[in-house]
């Protein structure tokens, strides 16, 4: 099966419908528009709806053509739909309206081959049970699969098994990358809060300096991904904020620096973790000073599970052959709240191809940009994927 005729025939109309929620971004459970978008398009398809989970979220549940059978007899189908707080730096015609918002990770993309795929299967129900198309608020940082999963997405949607899908830049149109077992980076976030004595900056023996302690302590902390885990093991401790003092001669009496650690394994994680505090505390008192750490474990590892990847890897190849799909990526330390509705159900998180990153239009990106052409290749696995695990007729 190559790429679904209808879906590549119907590519002018979603795109714009891309388009439109590239135009309109909304960030973390303030995604208005997109549901309301969402929403007006599933009902227009038939497909019946249910709104409010993580405020923002959508789910349609569209029965087949015949009733369940088999082990599996229902499947889930996520898209992540918020924005990012970035301005946008395109110049386009869809570019956003909303000031400091911007999709600069996809999603609008995401949310599209869903609703495309939805759509199609809504008119042919060429499958034998349920599927739930789950459009999920929040992703970036907030953790909306989280709050969608606590509010009881599974008691009321109940499913075999969940899939989920992101572009990738850097990777060709027309390629997939399916990596077994672990495949995002567990999700966590540091800060630390040094207080020591202000004084003049002029005599500084007469204080203790927070920012020298905290300088320090972000060199040690260095030393966790290369002395202290195993280099089998990754992990990654990285600072993203230092924050110290309001003038230019004044030492302060307080520092804060904030960061963000990345691990695959549990015990990697508490590792990381319990050295991180061990030695913020050890060098704030060899100063005389004290150190307190809020460690946070926002996300974690999204495990795709072995049997539910063999059945994702086989819908990639039906829809743009073998040569296309890599069956063993790289993991990538990046974090996915996908990763909570895997530890409720089994499933697969993808890759699919947004073609080249020029011009530095990476994830996250002023000037990063969906690419329409990979709407009917996302929409085709989807349908792929779905009449796959739920045939209308035993082994076919």
């Amino acid at each position: 099966m190559p790429v679904v005729p209808q879906l590549q025939q119907g590519n002018a109309e979603f795109t714009k419908w891309r388009r439109e929620l590239h135009a309109h971004p909304q960030t973390a459970f303030e995604e208005t528009f997109a549901s309301d978008f969402i929403a007006q398009r599933l009902t227009e398809f038939g497909i019946p709806i249910q709104r409010g989970l993580a405020k923002t979220g959508v789910v349609g549940t569209l029965i087949g053509r015949l009733p369940g059978r088999g082990e599996v007899q229902a499947v889930s189908l996520r898209a992540d739909i918020d924005a990012l707080d970035i301005t946008e730096e395109n110049d386009v015609p869809y570019r956003s309206l909303n000031a400091g918002k911007m999709h600069a990770c996809g999603h609008d993309g995401h949310t599209t081959m869903l609703l495309a795929a939805a759509k199609h299967l809504a008119a042919t129900r060429n499958f034998a049970g349920t599927v739930n198309f789950i459009f999920q608020p929040a992703e970036e940082n907030e953790g909306g699969g989280r709050v969608m999963v606590e509010e009881g997405l599974f008691d009321q949607f109940d499913c075999h098994s969940v899939y989920g899908m992101h572009n990738w830049p850097g990777l060709p149109v027309g390629e997939f990358a399916i990596c077994p077992g672990p495949s995002m980076a567990a999700f966590d976030v540091f800060e630390v809060k040094v207080r020591g004595r202000g004084c003049h900056a002029a005599m500084p023996h007469s204080g203790v300096d927070p920012i020298v302690i905290t300088a320090q302590i972000v060199t040690a902390i260095q030393s966790i991904a290369s002395r202290q885990v195993n280099p089998l093991d990754q992990v990654v401790v990285s600072v993203t904020q230092f924050h110290a003092g309001d003038t230019w001669n004044v030492i302060p009496p307080e520092a804060t620096l904030r960061g963000t650690v990345r691990t695959f394994r549990s015990h990697v994680q508490d590792l990381a973790e319990s050295s991180l505090k061990r030695i913020a505390a050890g060098i704030a008192e060899s100063y005389g000073a004290t150190a307190t750490v809020d460690y946070q474990r926002r996300y974690p590892a999204t495990v795709n599970t072995d049997r539910e990847t063999q059945w994702a890897l086989q819908a990639a190849r039906a829809v743009v052959g073998d040569e296309f799909v890599d069956p063993a990526p790289s993991p990538c330390m990046g974090g996915e709240d996908f990763a909570f509705m895997l530890r409720e159900r089994p499933g697969c998180y993808v890759w699919v191809g947004n073609g080249p990153n020029a011009d530095g239009r990476v994830l996250h990106n002023p000037r990063y940009d969906f690419n329409d052409a990979v709407i009917p290749i996302g929409a085709s696995y989807w349908v792929q994927l779905v009449e796959q695990l739920l045939p209308t007729i035993d082994g076919k």
